[in-house]
């Protein structure tokens, strides 16, 4: 659970959720329950928030084996990646009904929605009925994230011409 994860679990906590969390290890720093895999992740679990990077070990993280674990009335919400998901898996599931429900912001390969999920005759783009919510990705454009994004370069670049360590430094590795 890193700096987005905290975040939702954080807006999450006064609703009454049940928070839980995987990683590659346990943070004693985080106070909600861990599983050392997203397969027992899911099993007992009703919705999983996904919010980690598209890399070689997360691509399809959430494949049928995962969706079959979280069941029929489990949700997958998707606001990382649209790879951390096998898409085409997920429509089959949604329309099967091995899952409850989807609520994805980003797709697998976007800026695209798959076809198969605007046949779902439980469909709605932006208000969500039934088990499909889609919305376009817009997790920076927040009041004040403009302003703090702008407050952030001019900060590197006050750093930069005065020969000190940059704020937020790229690496090009």
């Amino acid at each position: 659970m890193k700096s987005i994860g905290s975040l939702i679990a954080k807006r999450l906590e006064p609703f009454g959720c049940i928070i839980s969390y995987n990683l590659t290890s346990k943070k004693q720093r985080i106070p909600y329950r861990y599983y050392p895999d997203l397969l027992s992740l899911a099993a007992n679990n009703d919705v999983i928030v996904l919010s980690c990077a598209l890399n070689d070990q997360t691509h399809h993280i959430v494949n049928r084996e995962v969706m079959e674990a979280l069941g029929k009335k489990g949700i997958i919400i998707n606001v990382g990646r649209g790879g951390l998901i096998d898409e085409m898996e997920m429509v089959k599931c949604l329309v099967d009904g091995v899952i409850g429900g989807a609520g994805l912001d980003v797709f697998e390969i976007g800026p695209g929605v798959p076809e198969e999920l605007f046949g779902l005759d439980k469909f709605f783009f932006f208000f969500g009925l039934d088990n499909v919510v889609l919305s376009p990705h817009a997790a920076m454009v927040t009041p004040g994230s403009l302003d703090n994004i702008a407050q952030l370069a001019l900060a590197n670049l006050k750093a930069f011409f005065s020969d000190q360590p940059l704020i937020s430094p790229v690496r090009l590795d």
